[in-house]
């Protein structure tokens, strides 16, 4: 069975869009909530591509999917901000404005724990995700050199290291979080995400045998990851400490 981390003080999630985090940490993030971590929540994109719908209105969906973020913030227990930048879903670019500015909320809101994408999986294809993921760790080597965008620190904020980074969905897990108990809280999270249902969640919203299905394909999941570390249920990273 692995070691299990610490519950941190402080954790951050910097997802590419609205329900990433859930489906990456959604299990980790509701057990360290209750056990007393404040964690935040960073959104980086609008999700304004986020439907098969070609009648949606793009601004609704935008409008829709900030507050679906904060209900589901709300189910996890989350203690901490919900930052959403609104950068345009789909067209993610890396800049080092956008290091700077993750430099920037790691450094004010001081994680011990980051958890974000991992931007060397293999045949990831959404583009947003692989920046996401690379613009992150960046700002997290940024967020604890002085030399790195000296102009941030003030009295009030200073530099800061993360004891650890967490990637989900990461091409060579070696750390599995257990989640048991979390299961459906995590499965209640994603579910807050109603306008996600068809694309990403088996059609959830359709009916309740479709919502039973659903479910069953992430409690299904979560036992397939614990199983290899001895645990009833779990989410699996790879762990790196920065």
């Amino acid at each position: 069975m692995n070691k299990q981390l610490p519950t941190p003080d402080r954790a951050l999630t910097i997802g590419a869009h609205p329900d990433d985090a859930e489906f990456g940490a959604g299990g980790v993030l509701s057990k360290w909530s209750d056990r007393g971590c404040e964690a935040s929540m960073l959104v980086i994109t609008d999700g304004s591509k986020g439907s098969w719908d070609p009648a949606a209105d793009q601004e609704d969906l935008v409008e829709t999917r900030r507050a679906e973020q904060h209900r589901s913030a709300s189910v996890l227990g989350i203690t901490g901000e919900v930052v959403m930048l609104g950068r345009v879903d789909g067209e993610l670019e890396y800049s080092m404005e956008l290091r700077e500015t993750l430099c920037w909320w790691i450094r004010r809101l001081r994680p011990n724990v980051v958890i974000t994408h991992d931007p060397w999986k293999r045949y990831m294809l959404h583009p947003d995700h692989r920046v996401t993921g690379l613009v992150a760790t960046d700002g997290v080597v940024a967020a604890r050199d002085h030399l790195f965008f000296p102009a941030q620190l003030t009295g009030e904020i200073g530099k800061h290291r993360p004891d650890a980074v967490l990637y989900w969905q990461a091409d060579e897990p070696d750390h599995r979080e257990d989640i048991t108990g979390y299961v459906d809280r995590k499965v209640a999270a994603l579910l807050c995400h109603s306008s996600q249902t068809q694309t990403t969640m088996d059609d959830a919203g359709a009916s309740a045998l479709h919502r039973e299905r659903f479910s069953a394909r992430i409690s299904r999941r979560a036992v397939e990851v614990g199983r290899p570390a001895g645990l009833a249920a779990a989410e699996a990273f790879k762990l790196v400490v920065p």
